[in-house]
C-alpha cells in the first residue's frame, strides 16, 4: 500500500487511500454541491447542498469499500489471503495475494462484488424512495444518486473484459472449459484490451463533440484497463514460460548465490570481474540441505 494513508484493519484486512482518492473525493463533493444537486432540487439552503454533497460522497466510497470487502470474504474463505484493499481515483482495488485454485473459487471471488453493489442500488434506492414518502428531499436526493451510481457500478464491472470484474466471471468459464489458467488469462485480458480501446476511441469521438469531461474520462478508463489487461496477458506469458521450472534450475544454469548482507561492491570484486558473473540469486544465507 505504497503513497496509501493506512486507515485500520478490517477481519484482518488492511484498509488505505491512495493520494489519488483525495483528489476525486474533492472533486466529487464539489460537482455535487454546487451542479448536481442544485441543478435537480431547488430551495435547498447553500449549506445543505454542501452537507448532503460531503455524505453522499463518503457513502459512494463507503459502497465502494464494501464492494471490494465482498471480494476479500469470499477469497478468505478459498482460503486465500488478501493484504488490502486501497480506495484511489477508479475507486477501489483488493490486493489478493494469489491465483484462485480452481474456477469455481475465481467465479465466486469476482461475481460477487457486482452482487454487492446490486444489494446496495437496491438498498439506496428504498431509502430514496422513504425520503419522498417522508418528504425528505435531501433523503431522497441522497438515495436516488446512490441508487443509479452503486447499479452503474455493478454493470459496469460485469463489462467481459479483464481485469473487470465481468472479466473474470469470464475468465472462469474460459478456465473450467480448457483447463488452463494462464489461456484463459491470455482470453480474458484480450477481450478486455478490445472493450479498453472501444472506450478510447468513443471518449476521443465525444471530445471531438465537445463533450470534453465525459470524453476525457471515458478516454483515461479506457487507457488504464488497456494497461491493466496488457500487464495481466504479460504475466500469464511469463507464468507459463516458467511453468516446471524451480530456483535450482537457475542455480544450476550459472546464477551464482550470495548472502543478502554482502556488499556491493564486495559481489563486484568477487564475481563480476573475475569471473564475469551476470546473474545472483539473493538468499538469506540458509542453504536449503
Amino acid at each position: 500500500m505504497k503513497g496509501s494513508l493506512r486507515l485500520g484493519r478490517i477481519s484482518g484486512i488492511t484498509i488505505g487511500l491512495n493520494y489519488t482518492w483525495f483528489i476525486i473525493f474533492a472533486l466529487l463533493t464539489l460537482s455535487l454541491a454546487t451542479s448536481y444537486f442544485p441543478g435537480r432540487y431547488a430551495g435547498w439552503a447553500s449549506q445543505s447542498y454542501w452537507v448532503v454533497g460531503i455524505i453522499t460522497s463518503v457513502l459512494f466510497f463507503v459502497s465502494v469499500l464494501l464492494h471490494e470487502l465482498a471480494h476479500s470474504f469470499v477469497a478468505l474463505a478459498w482460503g486465500i489471503p488478501v493484504k488490502g484493499i486501497t480506495l484511489f481515483i477508479f475507486g477501489g482495488v483488493a490486493s489478493i495475494e494469489r491465483e484462485p485454485e480452481r474456477p469455481l473459487a475465481e467465479f465466486l471471488i469476482a461475481v460477487v462484488g457486482p452482487l454487492s453493489s446490486l444489494f446496495l442500488a437496491g438498498f439506496f434506492g428504498v431509502l430514496g424512495l422513504a425520503g419522498q414518502l417522508l418528504g425528505l428531499g435531501p433523503l431522497m436526493a441522497l438515495g436516488v444518486y446512490l441508487g443509479v451510481i452503486n447499479l452503474s457500478l455493478a454493470l459496469f464491472n460485469m463489462i467481459p473484459g479483464f481485469p473487470l470484474d465481468g472479466g473474470r466471471v469470464f475468465r472462469s468459464v474460459i478456465w473450467a472449459v480448457t483447463g488452463n489458467l494462464n489461456r484463459a488469462t491470455r482470453w480474458a485480458a484480450r477481450t478486455g484490451r478490445v472493450i479498453a480501446v472501444a472506450m478510447i476511441v468513443g471518449g476521443g469521438m465525444m471530445i471531438l463533440t465537445g463533450n470534453w469531461t465525459n470524453g476525457l474520462w471515458l478516454a483515461f478508463i479506457g487507457w488504464f484497463l488497456d494497461s491493466a489487461a496488457s500487464q495481466s496477458a504479460h504475466q500469464a506469458g511469463v507464468r507459463e514460460a516458467l511453468e516446471g521450472y524451480t530456483a535450482g534450475d537457475f542455480v544450476s544454469a550459472g546464477c551464482q548465490t550470495v548472502d543478502h548482507n554482502m556488499p556491493i561492491d564486495w559481489v563486484v570484486r568477487d564475481y563480476v570481474l573475475p569471473r564475469g558473473q551476470e546473474c545472483f540469486l539473493v538468499t538469506d544465507g540458509q542453504q536449503a540441505e
